[in-house]
């Protein structure tokens, strides 16, 4: 039976508690009095480190203000690493979807800058979200790819948290002498090398193999130390949750449930207090489970069923058959028979649908073949060290002789070529600036006009009438984006919808102040469409997505809001809002300002629509792209 464990994520070495609020409150006063938009940049990334160790939520907070500081000072080296981290707190909440959204961006923007250990970083990252989602094999594949970018840098300390992660792939396919010798090569350079804030993650990776080796008395040891070292250096509560999580799975091979169940415990209180989504879930599966075996049913039920209901909601694979499996055996203890044949049926689709034969040959080859690479590569180097030293003279003579031949026609050519290119690419710059400044001022005069909006409602007491200005705030403001958009990307020409989606959404999520209760997925790719068809679906997108918030929520429920937009072929874009909200009709039938201006843009986009009301809202819209004359 595999062991339920936290996959450590990448997280800030800081102080907690109080400190903590005392250090973040005095770089704010340091932000407030800073002038210049890098440092106050480099400042908020200070804050958000420190903000991971209290609470993910927090850490969101700041990671959104720097990276909206990013965009509007245009520091690409910023917004690259604000889009890592945003993406690394939404991973540790739970929002694989968005994580995924921001690492991309942020493996763009880092190859864009050549920046070589950003692309690694990010894409080790990426590994931990395929490895969430239970797709390990793409999971390996990325931290191999990150492993060889490492080597290439020479860099030590990236090359041990490389075999640590492979180590992690390798417990999961259930490989626990390749996984201890993975984990055991990172801790050596570790110690080696003096990291001793990398050391507690391979260790972690090692007290796993030893627990799939059976040695869990070594295993135990792992833990210890681990968990020493992560308090010795104030890591903050997540990796305490983590340690203490794999300490409790040691003591629960050991059969010291009492001790297992005191570790989950500090797991589970950790945890929720940092909002850390995947140690929440993981602890409350082992708290059931432990209950389980000790034939304490009734106390194990509600943890079964809030890990398995976590799981499903963050469509997170990993481990969900076991879990299944838990909650049939202990309905059947209970003499819920029903319930019990449910979830071993739920066990056995998962088992079907997830890890194969297959699955494994396939990461077995990948490992392989990465391994075959080195070793090829150092008998490569060999011989063409000595077929260098044969050729080096030749190659000489010959290029001599080159040389003077390009020079001559180089010389001909030279100022006729450097004519015309000059006035080629003149005229191409001064073209795009114009239109890049049109689109600038365009957006600024929309921000004008959104600030006055904003200042007249101030100025209104009556709540209708205030929330109507801000309705129309809002409406400016997703036009705005566009523009923003246009001016900054590299196509003048089109709109990457993803992207403004996911500004829209943040946007409307700040004016209704319900961050932290609901969430904008777009579950959508990267999608690029022109202006004129952007501009009337970013405003329908506005309005329901303003209904939701409304509506779908009421006396502050939680919730989750979905943007899927796709091209169905050359001529058909669909799109689909849908919320998880208590349900509410009449968007596309309504008198109201806001549906009506549904219905006349998508009759201008040449579409229709269709709504549903039944565990939740959505809406569907099907629009007919006009071809190019």
């Amino acid at each position: 039976m595999r062991i339920i464990s936290c996959l450590i994520f990448i997280l800030a070495l800081h102080p907690s508690g109080n400190a903590q609020n005392a250090v973040i409150d005095s770089l704010e006063q340091r932000f407030s009095a800073e002038s210049d938009a890098t440092k106050k940049l480099e400042i908020l990334d200070q804050i958000t480190d420190e903000a991971f160790s209290l609470n993910f939520d927090l850490a969101l907070t700041y990671a959104k203000r720097g990276q909206a500081l990013a965009e509007t000072s245009e520091n690409k080296t910023w917004l690259a690493r604000f889009d890592e981290t945003r993406g690394r707190t939404h991973a540790n909440l739970g929002h694989l979807d968005s994580a995924s959204f921001f690492f991309d961006k942020a493996l763009e923007g880092y190859t864009a800058l050549g920046d070589k250990k950003g692309q690694a970083n990010v894409i080790f990252k990426q590994a931990w979200v395929f490895q969430r989602k239970g797709d390990f094999d793409e999971g390996m594949k990325s931290n191999l790819q990150g492993l060889k970018i490492m080597e290439e840098l020479g860099d030590q300390k990236g090359i041990a948290s490389a075999l640590g992660r492979l180590s992690g792939d390798l417990y999961n396919q259930e490989k626990p002498t390749e996984s201890l010798d993975y984990a055991k090569r990172a801790i050596a350079i570790c110690r080696e090398q003096g990291f001793e804030n990398e050391l507690p993650y391979n260790l972690y990776h090692a007290g796993y193999a030893s627990i799939g080796l059976l040695e869990n008395k070594e295993a135990l040891a792992y833990f210890d130390e681990a968990l020493a070292l992560v308090h010795k250096y104030n890591f903050g509560m997540s990796p305490i949750a983590d340690m203490s999580n794999g300490r409790g799975n040691a003591l629960k091979k050991l059969e010291r449930y009492p001790e297992a169940i005191e570790a989950y415990q500090i797991t589970l209180t950790n945890a929720e207090q940092a909002n850390y989504y995947g140690g929440i879930f993981t602890a409350t599966a082992n708290l059931g489970e432990v209950n389980m075996r000790l034939g304490n049913y009734a106390d194990a039920l509600p943890y079964q069923l809030r890990t398995i209901e976590m799981q499903e909601a963050g469509n997170h694979g990993n481990n969900l058959t076991e879990n299944y499996g838990h909650a049939s055996t202990i309905y059947e203890n209970l003499g819920d028979y029903q319930n019990a044949l449910l979830y071993q049926k739920k066990a056995r689709r998962m088992r079907d649908s997830t890890a194969s034969e297959a699955s494994d040959a396939a990461m077995l080859e990948l490992r392989t073949q990465y391994e075959t690479e080195q070793k090829e590569a150092t008998i490569a180097l060999q011989e063409a060290r000595i077929d260098q030293q044969r050729t080096v003279q030749w190659l000489s003579f010959g290029m001599i002789g080159l040389v003077g031949i390009f020079a001559f026609i180089f010389y001909r050519n030279a100022n006729t070529r450097k004519k015309i290119n000059a006035l080629l690419f003149a005229k191409n710059a001064e073209n795009e600036l114009l239109l890049k400044e049109v689109h600038h001022r365009v957006k600024n005069n929309l921000e004008i006009v959104s600030s006055l909006l904003a200042l007249q409602s101030a100025q209104i007491d009556d709540p209708g009438i205030k929330f109507a200005m801000q309705e129309g705030q809002n409406r400016v403001h997703s036009i705005g984006i566009v523009h923003q958009k246009l001016y900054q990307g590299e196509n003048l020409g089109a709109v990457e919808m993803k992207d403004y989606f996911v500004n829209l959404g943040d946007n409307i999520l700040d004016s209704f102040g319900a961050d932290e209760r609901v969430t904008i997925e777009c579950a959508m790719n990267n999608l690029e469409l022109d202006i004129d068809t952007a501009v009337p679906l970013g405003l329908i997108v506005n309005e329901l997505l303003t209904n939701a918030m409304k509506y779908a929520f009421p006396d502050g429920r939680k919730g989750k809001i979905k943007i899927h937009l796709e091209k169905k072929d050359e001529s058909t874009l669909s799109l689909k809002i849908a919320d998880d909200g208590v349900g509410y009709s009449g968007t596309t039938q309504g008198t109201g300002f806001g549906s009506q201006l549904i219905v006349l843009l998508t009759k201008q986009l040449r579409g229709s629509m269709r709504e549903e009301s039944a565990d939740g809202t959505a809406i569907y819209f099907d629009f007919k792209l006009r071809s190019a004359a």
